[in-house]
This record gives C-alpha cells, sequence and structure tokens, in this order.
C-alpha cells in the first residue's frame, strides 16, 4: 500500500497577546483550501493536530488550550480603505471542528506585523523609523481594528519593555484599536441582543441568574461570581479540575446563547464553541495570580474570569476585554456595577494571570448605547517561520 507524500505550506508561527496561532497568507495555501470550505477546514485541523482524543495536540502545532489552537489566513484587502483582510479559525482540540464565528483579539496583535514582513502594506506606509498603521478587516464579523506597530529600521520592531501579565518576557507595544465593537442592527442584533442592560437568565435545573448579556467584541454573557458561587480571584485549576462546574458554564452558556439569539436550541451551543463567552465579575479583591505575582485591591477597578471553549481562560481573550471595556462604561450593567458604578472611560481588571487595562467611551442616543471604539495594548512576536507540513491527503 503507498502513502502519499507530505506537503509544505508556508507558514509562521506567531505570538500575539497572549496567544499563540499558525498563520498564512491565503495565496500560499493548497488551491482547494483557499475558499472557506470542508478542505480548508481539514487542512487546519490536520496542521493543529486536530480532533485529538488525548487532549494534547501532540501531531500539530497546536499547544492543547484553546489559547493556542488556532489559525490565521491574511490577504490584501478587499475592503475599500482597509489593508489586509483577517480570518481567525478557532480550532477545536478534541473534535473534527473549526469554528469561524467570531475574532481573537489577541492574535489580532499580530496581524499588522505579518502583513508588514510579509509584504502586504503599501511600503510608503511603513516608516523607516517610528509607528506604521495597518487598517485591518476582520472578516468574521465585519469589524474594523486599527494596529499600531512599532517600526526600527524599517522592519518590525519585536523586541521592547512592554509586560503583558500572562506572558513571560517583554516585547514591542502593540496598540489595537477596534472600531464600532459592538454589533449592530442587521449584524446579528444590537449591542444588547435582548434590549436591557441587565436580565434573569433562567437556566434550568441550575438557576436564575442576573445576567449582562452584550455583543462588543465578542458576544459575552457576565454573571455576577458571588451568584454562582464563586469570588472572582479564582486561578485556572479551582475551575478546571471540576467536571461539574464546567458543565454548569456550557450549560449557562447553551442558554445564554439562545436568549442572544444566536441559536435557537441549546443543542446548537455543540457547534459555536468559540461564541459566545461566559464571564464572571467580582469587586476588587486581592489575590495571588497564577505567576505567583501580588493583586491588591488597589491594582484594579473589578475582577473578572473568563471560559473559552470550555475552560477557564489562563488571562483574558481580546475579544472578551473588548466586551469588558465596553460594558464597565456603560451605566447599569455588571460589569459597570463591579467597578463601582459611574461612567469610567477605561477599567484596570484583575484576571489570572495579573491585570489588564482596557479603554472604551460609551454614549447614549436616541435610545441607544453605542461605542465608537475601544482600545487596549498587547504584542506579538513570530516564534518560527517557514513551512508546516501536513500529508498529501490531509485535506
Amino acid at each position: 500500500m503507498t502513502h502519499p507524500p507530505q506537503i509544505k505550506i508556508p507558514a509562521t508561527y506567531m505570538r500575539g497577546g497572549t496567544s499563540k496561532g499558525v498563520f498564512f497568507r491565503l495565496q500560499d495555501l493548497p488551491q482547494p483550501a483557499q475558499l472557506p470550505g470542508a478542505a480548508r477546514d481539514a487542512l487546519l485541523l490536520r496542521v493543529i493536530g486536530s480532533p485529538d482524543p488525548y487532549g494534547k495536540q501532540i501531531d500539530g502545532m497546536g499547544g492543547a488550550t484553546s489559547s493556542t489552537s488556532k489559525a490565521v489566513i491574511l490577504s490584501r484587502s478587499s475592503k475599500e480603505g482597509h489593508d489586509v483582510d483577517y480570518l481567525f479559525g478557532q480550532v477545536a482540540i478534541d473534535k473534527a471542528f473549526v469554528d469561524w464565528s467570531g475574532n481573537c483579539g489577541n492574535l489580532s496583535a499580530a496581524v499588522g506585523s505579518f502583513a508588514i514582513s510579509s509584504g502586504m502594506l503599501d511600503p510608503a506606509l511603513i516608516p523607516d523609523n517610528g509607528i506604521a498603521t495597518v487598517r485591518i478587516w476582520q472578516a468574521n464579523i465585519g469589524k474594523t481594528i486599527i494596529a499600531h506597530v512599532p517600526i526600527t529600521g524599517g522592519e518590525v520592531q519585536e523586541t521592547g519593555e512592554f509586560a503583558l501579565d500572562g506572558v513571560t518576557f517583554p516585547a514591542a507595544e502593540v496598540q489595537l484599536e477596534f472600531m464600532d465593537p459592538a454589533a449592530e442592527e442587521g449584524e446579528g442584533g444590537s449591542m444588547f441582543p435582548t434590549g436591557n442592560l441587565i436580565d434573569d437568565l433562567d437556566v434550568p435545573g441550575i438557576g436564575t441568574f442576573k445576567a449582562t448579556m452584550i455583543n462588543a467584541g465578542i458576544p459575552t454573557i457576565f454573571l455576577n461570581a458571588a451568584d454562582i458561587g464563586y469570588t472572582g480571584t479564582e486561578l485556572q485549576d479551582a475551575i478546571n479540575s471540576d467536571p461539574a462546574a464546567l458543565a454548569r458554564f456550557e450549560t449557562i452558556r447553551a442558554h445564554g446563547a439562545v436568549r442572544m439569539g444566536l441559536i435557537k436550541h441549546v443543542a446548537e451551543a455543540a457547534k459555536l464553541q468559540h461564541t459566545p463567552k461566559v464571564a464572571f465579575v467580582a469587586p476588587p479583591a486581592a489575590y495571588v495570580s497564577s505567576s505567583g505575582k501580588e493583586v491588591s485591591t488597589i491594582d484594579t477597578d473589578l475582577l473578572v474570569r473568563a471560559m473559552s471553549m470550555g475552560k477557564l481562560h489562563h488571562a483574558m481573550m481580546g475579544t472578551a476585554a473588548v466586551a469588558i471595556g465596553t460594558a464597565a462604561a456603560i451605566p447599569g450593567t455588571l460589569v459597570n456595577l463591579a467597578a463601582g458604578g459611574g461612567s469610567p472611560n477605561a477599567v484596570r481588571f484583575g484576571h489570572p494571570s495579573g491585570t489588564l487595562r482596557v479603554g472604551a467611551q460609551a454614549t447614549f442616543s436616541n435610545g441607544e448605547w453605542s461605542v465608537k471604539k475601544a482600545i487596549m495594548s498587547r504584542s506579538a512576536r513570530v516564534l518560527m517561520e517557514g513551512w508546516v507540513r501536513v500529508p498529501g491527503d490531509a485535506f
């Protein structure tokens, strides 16, 4: 019996924020995978090493967590006023499934750098020294992201002194602007799909909880930590080692997805793993982060813990940070109340790895809330570049 040889595909392995992923130029993908569909999904699953019943992704580039099981496809933008089109795939670990329903805010930090280094930008837009502004069209959700990428000697600067909790080593700072991050009518509903800042979310067999359900950055269901038996200071093991807790969160997520209009029946949630997110909030409190760093009460405006792909995230998803900043800016949401109320233009929240600052400015007009943009800083770095190899019959 003969077996096809492996093929090699140009690829770059990058860290963006607190995530890692495999980056491709659309033109470098095999022809069948240049279009959305089964061939593309099969290729990315094989690249990342899924589905893996062992949950380790040993035979692929994935790192066996939601933060490291990701793929990005970039191309020169077809959208007027933009430089690059950015498509993100969240690859399931134990299932043959790629979720294209949302963005990755962390990997967004690496998109501008990759686009510049890959020759996707007009050279006239890249200074010899300074900041290159890259206008990104986020194709999954139809939104604009503006990345401000540091340039030294005409090349992307990756090293620096910017520290990001959840990332071990410092690097160069990349500022991101998520423009008009909230959903609008005709784009999957409004910022608050239920029409309310706070709802009573009934979850059969578990309980009824106060919830803020917001579609900004990524659809997110915010709960009060105390209402579900937590303090908001939990680290990963407190949640991820508890199968019953994980099952409860997934059930809450499924019922919240129905209330938000993302799905019609709870059973459909299994095919929409990346969205919505579930997060729980609490007022500031002292705790020790996963790295041993002490976070004091005065270091944060509130505490937030978020679930991603069925597990408590080790830090915070970038898109969820946008949702946090947006909800915090709107008086009366659970996030805003946990942060002490008022109308803050920015908040610093505590997560399992430390703290993060995110800014957003909300306005209320004609009975609707809107947010022009959310801003935060991340960093990005190329980890490896060259070719990724997959068996020739993998897709």
